[in-house]
């Protein structure tokens, strides 16, 4: 009979959950594996990481490594940007005229992804109406698809409501992706779960980076 092994994993509270979705998934259902997911603020799961309550935790910011900490934040995945809204009638969106008359969702200022979108704006000469900042992508995925707004989210984000078309992407930035890290201490002897995860996501990224640049 094969052994149980927990496997605690924290995920940001404002991170999407078709990514966390996607990093789970291998592991739900296994026999060997409880999987034991929490929710929180970065500061607190990482709290409970150097606790050792938490054997990683998922985030769309890295963390720096200290001597107290000794963490690493491992790349999982580069998800490209896009603008996605309801369909439009009699027209096309064209970028970037039409967001002189289009509300944004937008995420909050802290957050790189916007950061990298003001740039973009200032770039362009555009003062973009902005209908709301939020900094939780499962309600800005709900306030896109009940046409509050043309929403700023990487596509994995709405993966359901592009295919049933609920949602269409009207512009996809080249240059602003959104990134998503694997939180773990560094150790000798890594945890293999951990491990497994992180390489199982990573390999995930790569064949989709190459489908979109193919």
């Amino acid at each position: 009979m094969s052994s149980i092994t927990s496997r605690l994993v924290g995920s940001v509270a404002t991170l999407s959950r078709n990514f966390q979705l996607s990093c789970l998934q291998p592991f739900i259902g296994r026999d060997d594996v409880e999987l034991v997911l929490r929710s929180g603020s970065l500061s607190e799961l990482l709290a409970q990481l150097k606790a050792h309550t938490l054997d990683v935790v998922l985030s769309n910011l890295p963390v720096k490594r200290e001597a107290s900490t000794d963490w690493h934040s491992y790349l999982l995945e580069k998800q490209p940007v896009a603008l996605v809204g309801k369909k439009r009638r009699g027209k096309k969106f064209s970028y970037p005229d039409d967001l002189k008359e289009t509300p944004l969702l937008l995420p909050t200022l802290d957050t790189n992804l916007r950061v990298s979108f003001d740039l973009v704006m200032e770039r362009q000469g555009v003062r973009p109406i902005i209908a709301a900042e939020i900094d939780d992508m499962a309600m800005m995925r709900l306030l896109a698809r009940d046409g509050a707004g043309v929403a700023l989210v990487p596509p994995v984000v709405v993966t359901g409501e592009l295919k049933r078309e609920e949602l269409i992407e009207l512009h996809r930035f080249p240059d602003i992706f959104e990134s998503f890290y694997a939180i773990a201490p560094s150790r000798k002897t890594p945890n293999p779960l951990v491990q497994e995860m992180i390489k199982a996501q990573q390999d995930l990224n790569k064949k989709s980076l190459s489908k979109h640049l193919s």
